[in-house]
């Protein structure tokens, strides 16, 4: 048995047999014990017993760049998934150790881009398109994935400035792959006027290029991933609103496919969502297309609105869901006992490169 197995053993004896209220008293001490030394971030996905104890909530990028704004913090604790982690870490200081409570807690949508595949798919789309390509990772991908784009000179993307980074992105190079979810690639040079029929799918299990038409019109390539949880809204979810709630706004994450986000009434990134369902006046009506525990969260702070999901069979984020509060719980008393479980340290080779997709993004040049 390793480490990381008799730990697990541990949580799940001493930890999961014990009372909520336990639980949260324990946290509340230990977070009164350590001070500014612990500082607890947590993805607006995360479930409520892990939420509330968050210092800091947002999405992955801003959660990332609450960290490296925050120098008296030793112990970073993410409760997100890995590769929020991962840029964090890229983004802090040597000194400062990121904590995942539970290493479980991955991205499928990261998973679905490795840096074999990437290169591979390089190789040939450069044998296709010369040097005419600029690469663009979401910033849901691996940290080796955004060491290789920033190796290309591209930049990262993030779903409130993708619109912003794809027209950057073109005003340096003809053509752009855009890595790892097609989805919000494909909503977003649409929105810029690319036709569909300008795009093409790299299918990195064949390991071939997909498109229709003349290959010299090829404008973006997209990666063939995808988010399993904005996947699952479709199109009859919304049929279904419009029959029976016609006086329902939709809005949706641009995750989502795009005949799902053209047929909504608003797409946008999550605090895109959130800013939009604060503004709006009371009384009105809302299908939202995005992660279950952000949406039940936005449902219980506005009671004067009548919201609710745009699938309501939709589960939440299964993977986001691994942290939890006796998973919280074990990484702050192992931390209190000097003992650093479920470190995310990133090499400084890949770090480097990594961080300078992150800056070509938000220092634009």
């Amino acid at each position: 048995m390793n480490l990381f197995q008799a730990l697990q053993q541990t949580l799940h004896v001493d930890y999961t047999t014990m009372s909520v209220n336990d639980m949260v008293k324990r946290v509340h001490e230990i977070k009164q014990r350590l001070g500014k030394e612990l500082y607890i971030l947590g993805h607006h996905y995360q479930k409520d017993e892990v939420y509330d104890f968050a210092d800091a909530v947002g999405d992955s990028l801003q959660l990332s760049q609450m960290a490296a704004a925050n120098r008296d913090a030793a112990y970073i604790v993410f409760c997100g998934v890995h590769f929020m982690a991962e840029t964090a870490d890229i983004l802090t200081t040597d000194d400062q150790h990121v904590i995942l409570p539970d290493m479980r807690a991955g991205c499928s949508m990261a998973d679905m881009a490795t840096i074999q595949q990437t290169e591979k798919a390089w190789s040939v789309l450069e044998s296709l398109f010369g040097d005419t390509i600029l690469p663009l990772t979401y910033v849901n991908s691996t940290a080796a994935i955004k060491a290789f784009v920033g190796k290309h000179d591209g930049a990262t993307v993030t779903s409130s400035n993708a619109t912003t980074m794809v027209r950057w992105a073109f005003s340096k190079k003809e053509r752009i792959l855009f890595l790892p979810d097609q989805h919000l690639g494909r909503n977003t040079a649409y929105h810029l006027g690319v036709g569909l029929d300008e795009m093409a799918i790299w299918d990195p299990i064949e390991e071939q290029l997909q498109f229709d038409g003349e290959i010299e019109k090829i404008k973006v390539i997209l990666w063939k991933g995808h988010c399993s949880v904005h996947e699952n809204f479709t199109v009859k979810n919304i049929e279904y609103i419009r029959e029976k709630h016609p006086a329902m706004n939709i809005i949706v994450h641009p995750e989502c496919t795009h005949d799902v986000v053209r047929r909504s009434d608003y797409a946008g990134s999550t605090k895109y969502i959130i800013d939009t369902i604060n503004q709006a006046p009371s009384g009105s009506q809302w299908a939202i297309g995005t992660e279950m525990n952000l949406v039940k969260r936005i449902i219980n702070q506005h009671p004067d609105k009548k919201i609710v999901s745009l699938n309501p069979y939709m589960c939440p984020c299964l993977t986001m869901n691994r942290i939890d509060l006796p998973h919280l719980l074990w990484a702050l008393e192992m931390i209190e006992q000097g003992t650093i479980v479920n470190q995310i340290t990133v090499n400084d080779e890949v770090a480097i490169l990594a961080e300078k997709a992150l800056n070509n993004m938000l220092y634009m040049k």
